[in-house]
């Protein structure tokens, strides 16, 4: 695994973020973001070493002044790791779920991911080219990116958008040293199901945080997309030979039966 100077990982209270906060190397500076400022403070206290800068950041990703207070801390750190986390879903039909969640989803797991990028690529780009060193973008995705998901219809097409991004963005960097990870896991045991009212018994196969984010880090700078477990990795194959709206309504049949009553 690569050693950063400093990390900038956004979704960082619990779950995935979390886990990249405490994988990463001991001697690489943090800046976590996220919502909650207490449990982020927490959090640092328990990562900080002696010789190791780990600031905590409450930072609302789905808002333009959130993400320009996230943008500027960042920008006056040497970050050459962007860690693009933060994510938001909600189970249920366009029609009634609220709007302004749907736009929620919308503003975090895709404008905040291009805002943060491409505020941060230049100088990343720039310091690792003078020091001679690689800069690492993850961007957090899903195994819901490889096909349309009724009901989790603005998520599924907002975890498409950043598998798509991060591809394209791998390409344009190519013999630049900057690596382009989408990581796209499956099911994982964090706080995201019950946010997005996913009822537990929908999920068979849990993956462990720590199992996520490690798997991430090993895979930076040695693929483009990495999907979290075998049984996932065989059904985004299998699912992009089958016709697209055959995926669809297939994923209706699973999730239609879960929609709060």
């Amino acid at each position: 695994m690569a050693r950063f100077a400093c990390a900038l990982i956004t979704g960082a209270t619990s779950g995935i973020g979390t886990a990249f906060a405490r994988a990463l190397d001991s001697g690489t500076d943090l800046l976590l973001t996220g919502r909650d400022g207490a449990k982020l403070a927490e959090l640092a206290r328990e990562l900080v070493r002696p010789g190791r800068r780990v600031d905590s950041l409450a930072a609302d990703l789905a808002t333009e002044t959130g993400r320009a207070v996230a943008i500027e801390a960042a920008l006056a750190r040497p970050v050459d790791l962007l860690v693009n986390n933060a994510g938001l879903g909600r189970l249920g039909p366009l029609e009634t779920n609220p709007a302004a969640t749907e736009l929620e989803m919308a503003q975090v797991n895709v404008v905040a991911v291009v805002a943060l990028t491409r505020a941060l690529l230049p100088g990343m780009i720039a310091r690792a080219e003078a020091d001679g060193r690689r800069a690492g973008v993850i961007v957090v995705a899903s195994t819901a990116a490889f096909q349309p998901t009724p009901f989790l219809t603005t998520y599924g097409a907002t975890k498409s958008f950043d598998l798509h991004f991060a591809e394209g963005l791998a390409s344009e960097l190519r013999g630049r040293p900057v690596d382009v990870l989408a990581l796209c896991p499956g099911a994982t045991a964090t706080a995201f199901f019950a946010r997005a009212g996913i009822p537990g018994d929908t999920l068979r196969r849990i993956a462990a945080p720590e199992r996520v984010a490690r798997e991430a880090l090993a895979a930076l700078g040695r693929k483009r997309v990495h999907v979290v477990g075998g049984i996932n990795r065989l059904g985004a194959f299998l699912v992009r030979l089958a016709p697209r709206d055959v995926a669809a309504d297939g994923a209706a049949r699973l999730l239609r039966g879960r929609l709060p009553r």
